[in-house]
């Protein structure tokens, strides 16, 4: 069975379906770990309430290999998963698990990527720019924010009129639908 460790910076709403789609049946891996950087968010709730351990980093235990590798190790992990995770991966742990860390991106890559551009600063860019469409880009994870090759995208429209909110609801909903199956899908691929 693959192990996961999911990291996260905040909410945990991604962190939480995916620990509850790989709960629901046998579908050869489970979340074995959380990893937050931030000792007082509700995603350390919604592991626990999940039974699923959580260790919270700060940045210098985050940076240290010495820390991080056997900790992930321990919890035999195969793949890890950004989920709203804020800091850049070491080039250790890029090493260590190459092609084996992927995230999740609001928008349809590359366009609202990169330094600075995340959750709500990149649905108000969307919106500001008067796209039609926007979506997910789900990829491996590189040195380069948001620049590693890109595994899935879904996409939605935006209609004259929507929010920054209006969409956020809407690329939230791409999320729940669509990570947890291209997770598994990459498990497959792994357990072969």
């Amino acid at each position: 069975m693959s192990k996961i460790a999911i990291f996260a910076s905040g909410n945990g709403s991604n962190a939480e379906a995916i620990i509850k789609y790989f709960q629901a049946e046998d579908r050869g891996a489970e979340v074995a770990l959380v990893v937050c950087n931030h000792p007082d968010v509700a995603v350390i709730g919604r592991a626990f309430r999940l039974g699923v351990p959580c260790v919270v980093v700060n940045r210098s235990v985050f940076n240290n290999p010495e820390v991080m590798l056997p900790m992930l190790d321990n919890a035999g992990v195969d793949l890890i998963v950004l989920a709203g995770f804020m800091l850049m991966i070491p080039d250790f742990m890029l090493r260590a698990y190459d092609r084996r860390i992927i995230n999740i991106h609001p928008s349809l890559l590359p366009k609202y990527g990169g330094k600075g551009m995340y959750g709500h600063h990149v649905h108000e860019a969307v919106v500001a720019a008067g796209e039609i469409e926007t979506g997910i880009t789900i990829h491996y994870v590189s040195e380069v924010c948001d620049g590693g090759d890109i595994i899935y995208q879904a996409t939605t429209n935006v209609h004259p009129g929507d929010t920054a909110e209006d969409v956020e609801a809407k690329v939230h909903t791409l999320e729940y639908i669509h990570f947890a199956p291209v997770i598994h899908d990459l498990v497959k691929k792994l357990n072969k």
